[in-house]
């Protein structure tokens, strides 16, 4: 993942790494022989990158206090990588992970503060990111941070003890953190992300403006669980074109050319049964790989949950290209087929020609987002034009009249959604 010239190279194609002893509890009782017998499992699938997640309050449990071993255990862990031809990304402030939440005690009870808008805890989370990103700036197999995973999840009405912004206040957290990750680590690739809320909820704070506009790539995170498996089935077209829906969707609100990355898709059942699986992975990984800008596929996850830990919801336990033993599923022997292929006989897609309009609203605040969402106008006609083998670019009405853009993006043809029948 570099800058320009990672345009006319074949995108990347890597994993979600979940230890395969302990899950991200690896982190207490860290073992770096155990880390290397993982990478090397995935290594023999021919990837070449990873995204690893240290757990926040392992790392930072005290706001003034940041545990010099765990930066270097990180780094060996990094280092592990390099070695096997694994490139690293890491995530920091976790955050949210397969439903659990980690958050240091000093942000919580009876120290609660909000991780976005107080101003000593940012002030304690630049620390921590500044920290990591320094430790690693110099290590070959690093890529450059993201800045947690998933973290507009804890703005969210919907969450059981949010943490409330505005708009403004969350761009204003994101830029800030992502100036300093350049700051401590230059030009790595340093990027933030969210769950699917920054595309699909009215009112969410986080926006399409901000996943498009700030830090180094566009990340997208496409979870079929969403509404569009429910609705249209594990074979129907929403559901295998969804994660290149979705890519799709956020060149809408980007500069031309900017890159995205791919940075989470799964198979979670029930909605794909495990004998599913494999032919999901190989839909969605071909659909994807004919998007323009795409620099990288980050499968989630490496390994199989194991069943020894309990509580996980069902489905976090069988998403894995690997079993917690280290054995390759039938998804993950889909990925060392793309892989090789990508190596053997890539060659960049063409422009798609035709731009489906889409109006959601002013273009930074994007209040009427849920067409996009599964059911919404948007993202049904999408879904059927995809139906038809229509391949189709998202384009936002105001620039409906720029031609600049659409030619820059190689649009020739504009259609409305009322048109798709």
């Amino acid at each position: 993942m570099g800058v320009d010239s990672a345009a006319r190279r074949p995108p990347r194609l890597g994993a979600n790494y979940t230890p395969s002893r302990g899950w991200f509890h690896h982190w207490l009782d860290f073992d770096l022989d155990e880390v290397r017998r993982d990478f090397d499992s995935l290594a023999a699938l021919g990837l070449d990158h990873l995204r690893v997640f240290p757990l926040w309050p392992v790392f930072q449990p005290h706001r003034s206090l940041i545990r010099p071993r765990a930066l270097a255990q990180l780094v060996q862990l990094v280092d592990a990588g390099a070695e096997r031809g694994l490139d690293i990304a890491v995530d920091a402030l976790q955050g949210h992970l397969s439903s659990f939440d980690f958050v240091p005690a000093w942000l919580r009870t009876w120290h609660r503060r909000n991780l976005f808008t107080d101003a000593e805890a940012v002030a304690g989370e630049a620390a921590y990111v500044e920290a990591l990103a320094a430790a690693l700036a110099d290590r070959p197999g690093f890529l450059g941070m993201t800045l947690g995973n998933e973290l507009n999840q804890f703005c969210d009405a919907r969450h059981p003890d949010p943490d409330p912004c505005t708009e403004a206040e969350a761009g204003r957290w994101l830029s800030h953190l992502l100036s300093v990750c350049e700051r401590a680590a230059p030009g790595r690739w340093h990027t933030h992300c969210e769950d699917d809320s920054v595309w699909f909820r009215d009112g969410h704070p986080f926006t399409p403006a901000h996943a498009t506009r700030l830090g180094a790539a566009t990340t997208v995170h496409a979870w079929v669980f969403n509404g569009t498996a429910q609705r249209h089935g594990r074979t129907g077209a929403a559901t295998l074109h969804h994660a290149e829906y979705l890519i799709e969707l956020s060149k809408a609100w980007a500069r031309p050319g900017r890159p995205v990355w791919l940075q989470e898709v799964g198979a979670p059942a029930p909605l794909i049964p495990a004998e599913h699986a494999a032919p999901f992975a190989e839909a969605t990984l071909e659909n994807a790989l004919v998007c323009t800008d795409l620099r990288a596929v980050t499968w989630w996850c490496s390994h199989d949950v194991s069943r020894s830990l309990v509580d996980f919801p069902e489905l976090e336990y069988g998403l894995g290209l690997l079993t917690s033993d280290r054995e390759v599923k039938p998804a993950g022997r889909v990925l060392a087929r793309a892989a090789e292929g990508l190596r053997a006989h890539w060659s960049p897609p063409p422009p798609r020609t035709t731009g489906l309009l889409l109006d959601a609203g002013d273009e930074h605040s994007a209040p009427h987002r849920s067409v996009c969402a599964p059911g919404g106008e948007f993202f049904e006609a999408w879904a059927r034009l995809a139906a038809r083998g229509v391949r189709v670019a998202a384009v936002l009405v105001q620039r409906s009249g720029d031609a600049a853009h659409l030619a820059a993006r190689g649009i020739t043809e504009l259609v409305h959604t009322g048109e798709v029948t």
